[in-house]
């Protein structure tokens, strides 16, 4: 009689030792769940201001084109082309950050540990294609400003020479940063800043957190 009254009592610390930990499992994954939520936070108004930005910047662009081509004469071509490419690549950095603004605040916390790491990884792949993509506007902010009207033939060759290494340099460097903005490049410095300032900071800063989430079940 006694045993049997010692196994029913085992048995029910038992039941109350699994519960107490169901909880303290479910409070510790709201916990973690809110830390994210806070530090994609910055990541929200970031891309808030970041879209407000790009809605100014667009429309003086915009403007900008606009007004050339109403006026157009061959002396806008250099201008036309250059701001026309410029805008382009920013009208798809503005989308880019209307999607991640999108992403970010349906992230969904009920699921998995995995299911939010693969929508964190989603988000953070999606910085990096827009990093890559804004590269390719750099060499377009050296030739706007010439004009057929004194462009090549009414300068020196000096010019010509400073004007085709500096055009031709900003070329290489967005070729260069273009085939290099790849994810194994995160832990390299240059590359780290340039992620950051397009939001990847608090999305690493997320990512982190459920690793270490992930690496605890597992010494468990």
């Amino acid at each position: 009689m006694e045993n049997t009254e010692l196994i029913q009592l085992w048995k029910a610390q038992d039941a109350k030792l699994e519960k107490a930990l169901a909880i303290n499992q479910l409070l510790l994954r709201e916990t973690i769940n809110q830390k994210a939520k806070n530090i994609l936070q910055s990541l929200v108004r970031f891309k808030t201001a970041g879209i407000i930005a790009f809605v100014f910047y667009l429309w003086l662009l915009g403007y900008g084109l606009f007004y050339a081509i109403a006026n157009y004469s061959p002396a806008w071509d250099y201008f036309i082309v250059s701001i026309a490419a410029i805008m382009l690549i920013n009208i798809k950095g503005f989308t880019d950050y209307i999607r991640h603004l999108f992403w970010t605040n349906n992230i969904n916390y009920d699921g998995s540990v995995l299911e939010i790491q693969q929508q964190l990884s989603k988000l953070q792949l999606s910085v990096i294609d827009h990093s890559r993509i804004m590269c390719l506007q750099f060499p377009f902010f050296t030739t706007f400003y010439l004009s057929n009207n004194w462009f090549p033939y009414e300068v020196g060759w000096p010019y010509l020479v400073f004007q085709g290494l500096l055009t031709g340099a900003f070329m290489g460097i967005s070729y260069w940063l273009y085939k290099n903005h790849k994810p194994e490049n995160l832990e390299k410095t240059w590359f780290k800043l340039m992620i950051d300032g397009s939001g990847g900071k608090s999305i690493a800063k997320a990512m982190a957190i459920y690793k270490d989430v992930e690496k605890f079940k597992e010494e468990e």
